[in-house]
């Protein structure tokens, strides 16, 4: 569980809440018309600029940010210079039963099935590239999608606002009605503001950090297997591996 994406959710949330009924009544901030222009626009707008399956996959991703943990890059990466030392000291053999070991870590997995079928290292490479490019594309436009739906929130409560404004001007002769549409023109507003600054927008950038950071792991991965079908020294791969990790997070397992 991402314990800082569910507070800063969670906790922002209750703020306003909290702000606005310590201010007055909170019945007075729910709005229906308001809801139906900024929630119902935002999400049809959106869904103008996405496909159906795209759409569908960005509540996974959400739960996905919410729910799932990441593994720590540093440990990762000794597992993977480990089992090359391991795979280089004891051959083929050895490497079918730890692939039994494998748990969690499909791509190595893959990588490592690959070379066992004779697979040559410079298209096992390739391939595994290509994969990690791919979940990097599904992503980014899980991102894309919130990132939209976070730019038309506030235009759809500015659309929301000139409706309150022209309801308002068009029936001053009947003051019973001022106050409805003062309330459209100003909490359409407001429901903008805060769907796309403190729901979307973060929720966007917490998908884009997950998926770079899973993006670097299974490089390590792929940099893993197609060492191992290399047969290279595990001292090799140890600075293949620091070359695309930040350095704080660089490994030094031979010293």
């Amino acid at each position: 569980m991402d314990l800082a994406t569910i507070f800063g959710l969670s906790g922002g949330i209750v703020l306003v809440i909290a702000a606005i009924v310590l201010g007055g009544s909170a019945l007075a901030f729910l709005d229906i018309p308001s809801m139906l222009i900024v929630f119902g626009g935002t999400m049809a707008v959106t869904m103008i600029s996405f496909s159906i399956p795209e759409l569908l996959n960005t509540p996974k991703m959400i739960l996905q940010a919410l729910f799932n943990s990441r593994d720590d890059v540093q440990i990762v990466a000794r597992e993977v210079i480990a089992i090359a030392e391991r795979a280089r000291r004891q051959g083929e053999i050895d490497i079918e039963r730890l692939m039994k070991s494998l748990v969690g870590k499909p791509m190595l997995s893959r990588g490592l099935a690959m070379m066992l079928d004779g697979v040559p290292p410079d298209e096992l490479d390739r391939m595994l590239r290509q994969e990690v490019n791919a979940m990097v594309g599904r992503h980014s436009r899980s991102a894309g999608v919130l990132r939209r739906a976070a730019e038309v929130a506030p235009a759809m409560g500015l659309i929301g606002t000139l409706v309150g404004l022209v309801q308002l001007l068009g029936n001053l002769q009947q003051p019973d009605t001022i106050g409805p549409s003062m309330a459209l023109a100003l909490l359409t507003t407001l429901y903008g503001a805060v769907l796309s600054n403190m729901i979307l927008a973060p929720l966007a950038s917490k998908l884009e950090r997950n998926s770079a950071i899973e993006a670097l792991i299974l490089n390590v991965y792929a940099l893993g297997a197609a060492s191992i079908s290399r047969q290279e020294n595990p001292r090799r791969l140890e600075m293949l591996i620091n070359a695309i990790l930040p350095p704080s997070k660089r490994v030094r397992y031979f010293n």
